[in-house]
């Protein structure tokens, strides 16, 4: 080792700083060979995996956002679900809905001379009920008997109104109304399938 020292000390200083300048060439390749190439891979590895991480973590915490919006939307379509269900009843319940609004009628103070269902009609997943009915009674109390149809838990529509006959009974005026009650109920599947064959049956006919 010594004698490598005096070899070099003996070299002119061209020689001495061409050694020089040769050796830290060398320390350096090394130093990026051994020391610096592999702890910049591994550095540049950790960046990507910290990018990643990033990239998947952004990901996670969108969809969790968008889960508790999609659970909250999901609750709010299930709770009108359920009210749309609770006020269209089903076929059993129908008779008892009629014999609701026929009493409401009694209980205004109206006489009534035409309650009649008609034949219903068939939607894609609920029927019309529609009832023509016919009342004898002053105003006040024809308009307080459709206000309780109105109220009742049930889905009831009052349309196509009129008046006939008006009568002078003492102080008041007594007065024929006629108007069609349409009640609705939720189709069983069995119905709803039978009416979708029909419609797919209609619509291949017209082909």
């Amino acid at each position: 080792m010594n004698q490598l020292v005096d070899n070099i000390l003996e070299r002119s200083t061209a020689q001495k700083v061409a050694i020089l300048g040769g050796t830290i060439i060398l320390l350096a390749a090394l130093y990026y060979s051994f020391l610096y190439s592999p702890g910049a891979d591994e550095t540049a590895k950790l960046a990507d995996s910290v990018e990643i991480a990033r990239n998947e973590k952004a990901v996670k915490t969108q969809k969790a956002a968008n889960l508790v919006r999609l659970r909250k939307d999901l609750q709010q379509l299930d709770a009108e679900l359920k009210l749309a269900i609770s006020q269209l009843p089903e076929k059993r319940e129908i008779p008892d809905l009629l014999s609701s609004i026929s009493a409401k009628a009694q209980q205004s103070g109206l006489d009534v001379l035409l309650f009649r269902p008609r034949v219903e009609t068939f939607q894609d997943f609920y029927a019309e009920i529609p009832v023509d009915i016919t009342v004898k009674g002053n105003f006040q109390n024809t308009v307080s008997f459709f206000d309780e149809v109105g109220h009742l838990s049930r889905l009831v529509n009052i349309d196509n109104i009129g008046f006939k006959n008006p009568t002078v009974n003492g102080d008041q005026v007594l007065l024929e109304t006629t108007s069609v009650a349409t009640a609705f109920r939720f189709l069983d599947e069995a119905e709803r399938k039978k009416i979708a064959e029909e419609k797919a049956k209609a619509a291949k006919t017209k082909k």
